[in-house]
């Protein structure tokens, strides 16, 4: 049988990288999924490339804007009859990300994506899954949110603690409430993300570290557990790279 038979998933960040490898294998394992981002013509062309009829929807969403998070989650109930699953995932980073180079607007604008959509989706989706006793919530977060490493910079590493935090505490709260949530915490990943590096990652490091489809795993296999079972935590790294 499949893992997600009869589960609706929403996924943000869902035009490319870990966003669009989960929702290829959410369809593959039977769920109905919406997938949200910015850019309505990349959604579009992640639909048609992925040819999943009825069962995969697109949103443009902006998820800074707590209106078109709510949005989100509407439309998705309304479209599959609800929201079993979300998977927390949109997520940017800039060039300019030491602390000597952060203006206060890259400052509020790391924030509001990387933290605060987060925050907006996953109030959006509680109620309806605490009428259920039932739900998952996956925050695809960062070991820079373990790790305080300097690559990330000032604002993502700040942001992806808090989002840590936040997916800790609301585990803890709503323990016995049906709602699990769990926190991946990737290394580095072969995504369009590292573009926005400061220096060029090289195609040999690219071949060594990360694909989407190693992270995407990781996130179906905490959203597919019975009922039972909480992954409150998960790191998934490279090999090659270092976790300290």
């Amino acid at each position: 049988m499949s893992k997600l038979a009869n589960k609706v998933a929403v996924v943000t960040g869902g035009g490319s990288g870990v966003g669009k490898s989960a929702a290829a294998l959410f369809l593959k394992e039977g769920a109905k999924v919406v997938i949200a981002g910015r850019d309505g013509a990349k959604l579009a062309a992640v639909a048609k490339e992925l040819n999943a009829g009825d069962s995969l929807r697109t949103l443009p969403t902006d998820v800074t804007k707590a209106e078109q998070c709510q949005a989100l989650i509407d439309f998705a109930t309304k479209t599959f009859g609800r929201v079993d699953i979300l998977v927390n995932n949109a997520g940017t980073n800039i060039k300019d990300r030491t602390l000597r180079e952060l203006t206060p607007e890259a400052w509020d604008m790391m924030i509001r994506t990387n933290l605060d959509g987060a925050f907006y989706c996953t109030k959006a989706v509680l109620p309806q899954m605490f009428d259920r006793k039932d739900g998952v919530i996956v925050n695809v977060v960062s070991v820079a949110g373990k790790r305080a490493n300097p690559l990330g910079g000032a604002a993502y590493v700040a942001a992806k603690f808090a989002m840590g935090g936040l997916g800790l505490v609301l585990s803890n709260e709503e323990k016995d409430s049906g709602v699990r949530v769990s926190n991946i915490y990737p290394g580095e990943i072969d995504t369009p993300i590292l573009a926005a590096r400061p220096k060029p990652v090289s195609e040999e490091q690219r071949a060594v570290i990360l694909k989407p489809e190693d992270v995407a795993e990781a996130v179906l296999f905490v959203a597919s557990l019975p009922a039972r079972v909480s992954i409150p935590e998960l790191v998934i790294k490279p090999t090659v790279q270092m976790y300290w």
